[in-house]
Formats: structure tokens, C-alpha cells, sequence
């Protein structure tokens, strides 16, 4: 597999919606004049958070995780299994990747850098020692923040200041949700590798309430900010899932999450579109 190919692999293209997506997402939250588009530092982060981002965040999660992924067939259907041979292609990959990063940070603001610094901070150790977040219950889905710095980031760039506060509880309430709600399909093989999750330590029943509550939260939250809008209804469709498997005892979770990223990439493109229409037509 030549390195474009391996790169493309270890980024797992069907979750660059998660950090790329927060981050076009951020920007129309912030924007206030067409102009804003045109402007090049968008288009470089646009890029950086879609296929740079991710590489970090995945290809370091594959490289500390080498050894328990063997137990989780996922890695053979769904993502990479990082194979011997790759070790070093994956190490050059994400020395790569943290060198273009740092080389960014030498061209922000101190306020650009502490948000980029804590995305960094967050990807490397959510997967890597000594600090290894995601096997600490209830640390692993807080420090899933991250996939929600590039939108804080994209923001501030836009508009020069932070996001109001609802929107960054509003977003906690969705990433803990999905972190938690992702974790769960693992949960076997997490416990077999003693990798001490949120669901592995409170069960999966437990583990679908806290989602249905965070993600109704969200759901509250969205419409009331929409003041009542009628798409915004559809954010209710985040807690019809765990709802559906608290309810439903035959469903199978490992099916149903597969879902969500369309859910996400949906729903993140709507309300893109929303943002851009209204604050260039009626604001």
C-alpha cells in the first residue's frame, strides 16, 4: 500500500465529518459577511481538520492501541489494523502530520494557539500514555471535547471571539453522547482487553440512559435556540437511538450506530445551509 493509500486508510474518511463538519459548522456560527469564505486561512483549516486532523487523531489512536485492537474484529471490517510492517510508515505519517501542526501554530494569534494547542493535546492523549483518557470512565467522553476544538477554533477565527457559552454546553451534551453511544458496540472487547471504558464500567444500560439524557438536553436546547423552528426537530432523531435500543431489546446496537454519521452529516449540512441563508438574507 503505497502512502497516500495507507494515509487515506489510517484517517478513516467516514469520521472526517466529525471534526470537519464542527468545523464548518463553527465558522458559519461565527461569520458575519460573505467575504468571510473567501478568505484563504478558512480554506487551510477547512483542509487541515477534514484529512491532517484526523490522520493525527486515528493514526495515533492505532498506534497505542495496536495491541488490544487484536481482539476487536471491527479493525477488519470497518477500519485499519495496524500490521508490523506499518509501524514505521505510521510513525513517519504522524511525525508528518505534527510538523505540519506545529508549523501552523507559528502562524496564529496566542488565542488561535491555545485552542489549537488543547485539539493537539486532546487527540494525542486521549489514546496515548501516560495520560490515556480512554480508559478512564467518564474522562475517556469528556476529553472527546476535541472533535468539538475545531469548531470553537473555527469560530474565534471568523469572529475574532469565543462562542457563547450554551453553544459549548450544547456541544458537550452531543460529543459526550456520541462518545459514550460509540463506546458501547466495543464494550466486550474493550472489557476483554481491560481497557476500562464509560460502558464497560457502568453497563450498557446505564451507558444508553446517559445518552438519552445528554442528548435530549441538546435536542431542548437546539430547538429552544431556533426559537421553535420546525427542522429543528429533527435533532430529536439523536435520542430516538438510544430510546430505540432501551425500548427494543432484539435491536443490535453494533447495526444501528453505523447510522449515525449519515444522522451527523445530514444534520450538520442543514444546518450549515441554515446558517448561511439567514445571517446573508435576513440579518
Amino acid at each position: 500500500m503505497d502512502l497516500f493509500s495507507f494515509s487515506i486508510k489510517v484517517s478513516r474518511p467516514r469520521f472526517w465529518i466529525y471534526t470537519g463538519g464542527t468545523y464548518v459548522v463553527g465558522y458559519a456560527l461565527g461569520f458575519t459577511l460573505l467575504g468571510d469564505f473567501f478568505r484563504p486561512e478558512y480554506y487551510l483549516y477547512l483542509f487541515y481538520f477534514f484529512f491532517p486532523a484526523n490522520i493525527f487523531i486515528y493514526g495515533v489512536n492505532d498506534y497505542w492501541d495496536e495491541e488490544t485492537d487484536l481482539l476487536n474484529p471491527k479493525k477488519d471490517e470497518k477500519e485499519l489494523r495496524l500490521q508490523k510492517r506499518d509501524r514505521k510508515k505510521l510513525l513517519n505519517l504522524i511525525f508528518l502530520v505534527t510538523g505540519f501542526s506545529f508549523l501552523l501554530l507559528f502562524f496564529q494569534d496566542n488565542t488561535e494557539r491555545i485552542l489549537f494547542g488543547i485539539f493537539l493535546f486532546l487527540s494525542y492523549f486521549y489514546s496515548a500514555q501516560p495520560l490515556r483518557f480512554k480508559e478512564k470512565p467518564f474522562l475517556d467522553f469528556m476529553s472527546n471535547y476535541l472533535y468539538i476544538m475545531p469548531g470553537i477554533f473555527a469560530y474565534y477565527l471568523a469572529a475574532g471571539s469565543l462562542p457563547p457559552l450554551i453553544f459549548m454546553l450544547g456541544a458537550f451534551f452531543h460529543i459526550s453522547a456520541m462518545h459514550i453511544f460509540s463506546a458501547i458496540p466495543d464494550l466486550k472487547y474493550d472489557a476483554d482487553a481491560g481497557i476500562n471504558t464509560t460502558p464497560v464500567f457502568i453497563g450498557e444500560k446505564a451507558s444508553l440512559s446517559i445518552c438519552l439524557i445528554f442528548w435530549t438536553l441538546l435536542s431542548v436546547m437546539v430547538v429552544y435556540l431556533a426559537g421553535f423552528y420546525p427542522l429543528s426537530f429533527l435533532v430529536f432523531l439523536y435520542p430516538l437511538f438510544p430510546l430505540l435500543l432501551l425500548l427494543k431489546k432484539d435491536l443490535e446496537i453494533d447495526k444501528l450506530y453505523w447510522y449515525l454519521p449519515y444522522v451527523n452529516t445530514g444534520l450538520g449540512g442543514l444546518l450549515f445551509t441554515s446558517l448561511v441563508i439567514y445571517k446573508l438574507f435576513f440579518v
